[in-house]
């Protein structure tokens, strides 16, 4: 009878992680994702006019270079006639059209933004960014991108009805993302002076989710501690994203020539694999977080984020830590800083990113590749403590995936008074018996 109950629930978990979505959950970002909204303009008759827009509703991951390549699947034989803000990589083949050649007749599209400076006739509102999408937090103004579109209806009539046939399979070309089903939702209003609002004909969603596990099989970064009080430095966990001799673990040395043959061969690849220095973790980033100074009323730490990658650096980064004392936090020295959205009482998430033009930044390694800040926050005097790793984050993310941290009982200690308050009169007595030994 156990025996037939181990099978059933063996079976039941397989067909429950077959049916469950592959999207990931972050407890930082409950409610983060990319949405792609498909706007009906207007109905031609033979063909649609459509606005296609991307919005990054994450509040600190973002979208680096090479950008978004929004992809789907055509339901039927529709083409894409026209396209102003992206374009289609390929036209495909659209030699059954003898008079005028459509922009794409690919089953399965894939869309990418335009370049800044693309011409004018070309633009549209809000394109043009190369494919980079800002988080929320860092800049409310770059955080979406728009495309107009013209394209044939299918000739073919599909069983759930409607003129308004979505495409199906919407992909953003960027790893880690899946995307659910088209849904309708409301009509978009629109305005262009305030007082008369319009409404385009249908409007359908499409929500992308990011997932780390599916983005990578391994961590992208790991955490080193070190405090003023111990002179033992954590260092990070070995294997953290990797271990030397194993598929997939690219690493060289620093030396000038292997470092030049490196950057060569890197030169034109869009996104190049990760080339990083040869450690005992390999992660590409790792965040060093010093607990450096005491003060009566305050206390000091600085965090330092090295690039160990020679071949890639990061635009636009960000890092978000979560601490029981940033409610607390004084100053943030050559870093913005903005509190994350609390749950409750709650205030212990920060996210920290660079300065624009000074060290937004992060450098490959070899060119300086780090960037480093300083923090003062003040002591709460009713939870404030160094023991017991207290003064070291709970949690740590580089651009959105999560670091590898020290296991807890590494986290450097304060010294044991406790066993020098205890080994003292023996001290005392040893000190008097010699003293005694030397006058008699």
């Amino acid at each position: 009878m156990m025996h037939n109950i181990l099978i059933f629930i063996f079976f039941s978990i397989i067909i429950v992680s077959n049916i469950a979505p592959s999207h990931g959950y972050d407890t930082l970002d409950p409610s983060g994702n990319i949405t792609v909204t498909w706007d009906f303009l207007s109905d031609n008759g033979d063909t649609f006019d459509v606005k296609v827009s991307i919005y990054n509703f994450q509040l600190f991951r973002h979208v680096e270079e090479p950008g978004w390549k929004l992809g789907w699947s055509w339901r039927g034989d529709e083409v894409i006639w026209s396209m102003t803000g992206a374009e289609a990589t390929e036209q495909g083949n659209c030699t059954r059209f003898r008079q005028k050649q459509p922009h794409c007749c690919e089953k399965e599209p894939a869309i990418i933004d335009l370049m800044p400076g693309a011409p004018y006739n070309m633009q549209s509102a809000n394109c043009c960014k190369g494919g980079v999408l800002t988080s929320m937090t860092q800049d409310v103004t770059k955080y979406g991108a728009t495309f107009l579109m013209n394209y044939q209806k299918s000739s073919i009539s599909f069983p759930d009805g409607g003129n308004f046939s979505m495409p199906e399979k919407f992909t953003l070309g960027i790893p880690g993302y899946s995307c659910a089903m088209p849904v309708q939702v409301p009509p978009t209003r629109f305005t262009n002076d305030g007082r008369r609002w319009q409404q385009v004909l249908e409007t359908w969603n499409v929500t992308c989710i990011y997932s780390q596990f599916l983005a990578s099989p391994a961590p992208k970064c790991c955490v080193s501690l070190s405090a003023f009080y111990n002179t033992t430095i954590v260092p990070c966990r070995t294997c953290s994203c990797n271990c030397q001799g194993l598929p997939g673990a690219n690493c060289a040395n620093s030396d000038g020539s292997s470092l030049l043959e490196l950057r060569q061969r890197a030169q034109g690849t869009k996104s190049p694999a990760p080339v990083v220095q040869c450690t005992n973790h390999m992660c590409p980033i790792r965040v060093h977080w010093h607990v450096k100074q005491s003060y009566k009323e305050y206390w000091r730490v600085k965090i330092t984020i090295t690039n160990l990658n020679f071949v890639r650096n990061y635009s636009h980064w960000n890092l978000v830590v979560l601490h029981p004392n940033l409610r607390n936090i004084t100053q943030v020295f050559s870093f913005n800083y903005e509190s994350l959205p609390s749950y409750g009482n709650l205030n212990d998430t920060g996210m920290f990113w660079g300065l624009q033009y000074y060290n937004d930044m992060l450098l490959a390694h070899g060119d300086n590749g780090n960037v480093q800040t300083e923090l003062l926050l003040h002591k709460d005097q009713g939870d404030f403590t160094f023991r017991g790793g207290w003064a070291f984050p709970r949690k740590i993310s580089f651009d959105g995936d999560a670091c590898v941290m020290p296991l807890p009982d590494e986290y450097p200690r304060l010294p044991n008074t406790a066993s020098i308050a205890a080994t003292r009169p023996f001290i005392v007595f040893i000190s008097v018996l010699l003293l005694l030994v030397i006058l008699f």
